[in-house]
């Protein structure tokens, strides 16, 4: 998979260009028994833009890396890409770009209000699976995570040119979905003056039992939205009367199965629109209960079976999956012939292989981790190769204020819902949000501070990035003049200029990197680093564009101009808005 050519590409080219005659010349070295050469940003840029530890990790070979440089340096000397090449200690070699060639570069890639961003010479077909959340309750914050983490990732995909399909997995189906619907049934007793007791963990009460006893059960759901179900259809004439007429035959094992199905668009319905308010849009939502339906799960079991990789013991159908490296076989079909969950999930990830997706990719919860192994073992036990599958795990978030952890919500008990944090951190949520739900790897425990999220001044991470933004936008609107290239070649180089000037021209690679690798907390660093950057070329008096002459100005314009277009659509792949102008909410 080759992408088009960015900066560092360039150089990773130059230089192994340069090391293979190197070899060649001296001929004392097989090439193909060193170690591969990586070209990183330098960690501290005193010493240059880029580096390589090719010298460092290649040392039992090619011998001691400062006398190889002394020897290999010269040979760097002779091209326009760089301005200064080095040596350090214990093993790197440093190279900073010249001046001409970042404003060359900055050319190539800049467009009319936009930064070409690279595509891959072979895009993918790509399904994203994320969120996914039961249908049994409100979003959690961890569900919040994933959705933030999930959309960007897509966003970053579609843009190196992958075609990619969101969705999410609706779990309408199974025991929970059940529980949901008995739940509903005893909060409506409640409400209409009985009595509930609690049935003690381990209890074997049938549901009829429960519902006809008014034993509300152990693993039900206790939420105070559950009430809010049932008000809202009691609220309505024809599901009213349906209750009604129910609850006057004694028929409450029929009501449970009525409000399972409610209870599940209702919650459903409620998702969509947090997501909807998120700035999150799934392509699809695909119903478990529909493959139950079509008897598609069963049919997977049969495929399964016919690979040879089902067999049969106490009356279950077991699965293989320990050929595929879990701790144990796994059952897939009891012995009295329900399929288990994971049953469904295998047929689910075989609709994705039947509609021709190249890649599966999916975000799951802190808790299914052990889960991946046996999943990924059916994937390949139907014919789908490993390395074209892939899940991320999002790890718990803590909500924190004044140093320790809180819970977001009394009404909802347990939950932590993505509507509560929205309307905690107000007009400004969505954006907020989104950027620190990505600040960090989502495979790491995050800390969200709230006290951070709701400050509105430049301590806060985005409105630091906003505010930059808005600030390079009221330069425009205070000069009328045009962005002028040759302007803005005939300026004189000095340090907070090209080292402004870099960072831009990093962006497309960052892009690149953070799609390649569907990590988007490494734009947000970027993005970071940019706007500090860009803060110390605004503060120097020779960057003063109001004090400069017309030629300045306009070069300096230019620059400006490249930032924030590098803001702007750096934040709008992560789902945040750049505002032209930053207004505080009151």
């Amino acid at each position: 998979m080759k992408e088009q050519e960015t900066l560092k590409s360039k150089v990773l080219e130059i230089i192994t260009q340069k090391i293979e005659s190197f070899l060649k010349d001296t001929g004392d070295f097989d090439p193909k028994s060193l170690r591969p050469l990586k070209i990183e940003y330098s960690r501290n840029e005193k010493f240059g833009d880029y580096s390589t530890a090719f010298l460092l990790e290649n040392k039992d070979i090619l011998g001691n890396p400062k006398d190889i440089s002394e020897k290999f340096l010269p040979s760097l000397r002779d091209t326009d890409l760089f301005s200064e090449v080095s040596f350090s200690m214990p093993g790197f070699l440093n190279f900073r770009i010249s001046r001409s060639a970042l404003g060359i570069y900055l050319k190539t890639i800049l467009e009319q209000d936009s930064i070409t961003i690279p595509k891959l010479d072979a895009p993918e077909k790509i399904i994203f699976e994320f969120v996914s959340a039961n249908p049994t309750g409100p979003l959690n914050i961890v569900s919040a995570r994933a959705a933030a983490t999930g959309d960007s990732i897509c966003n970053l995909l579609s843009s190196i040119g992958h075609e990619v399909h969101s969705e999410f997995y609706v779990n309408d189906y199974g025991n929970q979905v059940l529980l949901m619907g008995v739940s509903c049934v005893l909060r409506l007793k409640e409400i209409k003056g009985e009595t509930l007791s609690y049935q003690p963990e381990g209890g074997t009460e049938s549901i009829e039992e429960l519902l006809n006893s008014n034993l509300f059960p152990y693993e039900g759901y206790r939420g105070e939205y559950i009430k809010d179900i049932v008000h809202h259809y009691l609220n309505q004439p024809e599901s009213k009367s349906i209750i009604e007429s129910h609850l006057n035959d004694n028929s409450f094992v029929k009501l449970s199965e009525l409000f399972s199905e409610w209870a599940v668009q209702f919650n459903l319905s409620k998702q969509k629109k947090d997501l909807e308010n998120f700035g999150v849009h799934f392509k699809n939502f695909f119903s478990e209960k529909s493959l139950h339906d079509s008897g598609d799960v069963l049919k997977a079991e049969s495929f399964l079976n016919s690979s040879g990789k089902i067999y049969s013991e106490d009356g279950k159908k077991i699965f293989r999956s320990t050929d595929y490296g879990d701790d144990k076989d796994r059952v897939v079909v009891r012995e009295d012939g329900r399929p288990t969950y994971l049953l469904a999930d295998i047929a689910y990830h075989k609709t994705k292989i039947d509609r021709n997706f190249t890649k599966i990719y999916n975000i799951w919860g802190p808790d299914h981790h052990g889960y991946i192994a046996r999943l990924s073992g059916a994937i390949q036990a139907l014919g789908y190769r490993e390395d074209c599958f892939r899940i991320l795990i999002a790890q718990q978030v803590n909500l924190i204020s004044k140093g320790e952890k809180v819970k977001m919500s009394k009404r909802l008990g347990q939950f932590q819902t993505m509507e509560d944090l929205l309307e905690y951190l107000g007009e400004h949520g969505k954006d907020v949000a989104r950027y620190f739900f990505i600040t960090r790897a989502l495979g790491t425990p995050l800390e969200f501070d709230l006290d951070l999220a709701k400050e509105e001044s430049d301590k806060n991470p985005v409105f630091y990035l906003q505010y930059a933004h808005a600030r390079i936008r009221s330069i425009f609107r205070e000069n009328s003049e045009e962005r002028d290239f040759d302007a803005f070649q005939n300026l004189e180089s000095r340090e907070e200029r090209d080292r402004l000037l870099f960072w831009i021209c990093r962006f497309p690679e960052e892009v690149l990197d953070s799609a390649i690798q569907m990590e988007p907390h490494r734009l947000t660093n970027y993005l970071q680093n940019l706007a500090k950057v860009f803060s110390k070329f605004y503060i120097g008096k020779e960057n003063r564009i109001k004090d400069s002459d017309k030629e300045t100005r306009l070069g300096l314009t230019y620059i400006c101009y490249a930032t924030a277009l590098c803001l702007k659509m750096g934040l709008n792949l992560l789902g945040v808005h750049a505002p032209d102008i930053l207004e505080k909410s009151n």
